[in-house]
């Protein structure tokens, strides 16, 4: 089992490489306007933002990716080195293969004494205690609970029966002593689902939108007997889905992920209503591509690029580019009307 976990972590991370099928997250629609006269200079934009009793440099978390293996080993070492350097928060990728492997925990409790908001990774069919296993690992400061039913309705191997989810979210959000996020793996959350979470006291939501990995081609590239082709465009688009929920609450704390490549993709999803973005994906290209420094630049550059679209906006700080003005057009508006 753990020979076969580890396989398929890197077969994921070879297939996240390989795919070529990208889905609308339809930022294409939302229009923002530009601000040609605006008492600011660029020097005064603050992007910072407190998260988790810590200090960001910017609304960004490096979202979950893998771990276990040589392969997990380098790309959380070099992303929570990142992370460290620059002020940003990082989720690792499933813990689960080191509830049973020895071996492969220190792929992720590498992290552990650095200095940054760290955050932990488990499907929502574990238990608590497995919970508790995977918080102590990495010191978390918080706990991801996946969702990924598209996911593993293609794999071969993958889980078909979904009915504890509910009940175990419940019990972590009761039972769990730090706060719980609960992050889709790519299909979105729908506003009916994150009704369902606040209700269960669920306060941090990771829509991981239709956008972004696409876990259903990156599972049908393993499998070369069987095509889930016409899955491909299955899911929520990630402005979608960040509008319906924030209609349903002011309260909840939306991390809107899938698709998220741009500054420009951050600034409309604050705009439309998350309170900060998550990339996996883009950042995982640039290090695997060009290594620790290219990685490191993408998101220097990110962060400058963020700021002349505050600039830009004529906004000064994250609280007053989520009051920006927003108008949606073309399918964005369709669906959400």
């Amino acid at each position: 089992m753990t020979d076969m976990r580890n396989q398929r972590k890197d077969e994921h991370i070879e297939n996240y490489l390989k795919s070529e099928i990208l889905t609308d997250t339809l930022f294409k629609d939302v229009y923002l306007e530009h601000v040609a006269l605006a008492d600011i200079s660029i020097n005064q934009i603050d992007t910072s933002m407190d998260f988790l009793g810590k200090k960001l440099s910017m609304p960004l978390l490096i979202n979950a990716m893998t771990g276990g293996g040589e392969v997990g080993w380098d790309i959380n070492e070099d992303l929570s080195s990142i992370c460290q350097e620059l002020g940003l928060a990082m989720a690792v990728g499933s813990e689960a293969i080191a509830i049973d492997d020895e071996s492969s925990r220190e792929s992720f409790s590498l992290m552990k004494d650095k200095d940054l908001v760290r955050i932990g990774n488990l499907g929502a069919e574990k238990s608590l205690e497995d919970y508790i296993f995977a918080k102590d690992l990495i010191d978390a400061h918080m706990m991801q609970v996946h969702l990924n039913m598209a996911q593993e309705l293609v794999m071969g191997e993958g889980d078909k029966d979904f009915r504890s989810w509910r009940s175990n979210i419940k019990s972590l959000v009761e039972n769990l002593d730090l706060p719980i996020m609960v992050k889709e793996t790519g299909c979105g959350i729908s506003a009916r689902v994150a009704k369902d979470l606040l209700a269960m006291g669920v306060k941090y939501i990771d829509i991981s939108g239709k956008g972004g990995t696409n876990f259903i081609e990156i599972e049908d590239l393993r499998d070369v007997d069987k095509d889930f082709s016409d899955f491909y465009d299955w899911g929520i688009p990630t402005a979608k889905a960040i509008i319906d929920i924030r209609k349903i609450s002011d309260e909840a704390f939306i991390i809107a992920s899938g698709g998220i490549r741009t500054a420009l993709d951050i600034a409309k999803a604050l705009a439309l209503g998350a309170d900060m973005v998550a990339i996996s994906g883009e950042v995982l290209r640039y290090l695997l591509h060009g290594g620790y420094h290219a990685a490191e630049e993408y998101l220097k550059d990110l962060n400058h690029k963020f700021k002349i679209i505050m600039c830009l906006l004529g906004v000064k700080n994250i609280e007053e580019l989520k009051k920006v003005d927003y108008k949606l057009v073309g399918r964005l508006k369709e669906l959400v009307e």
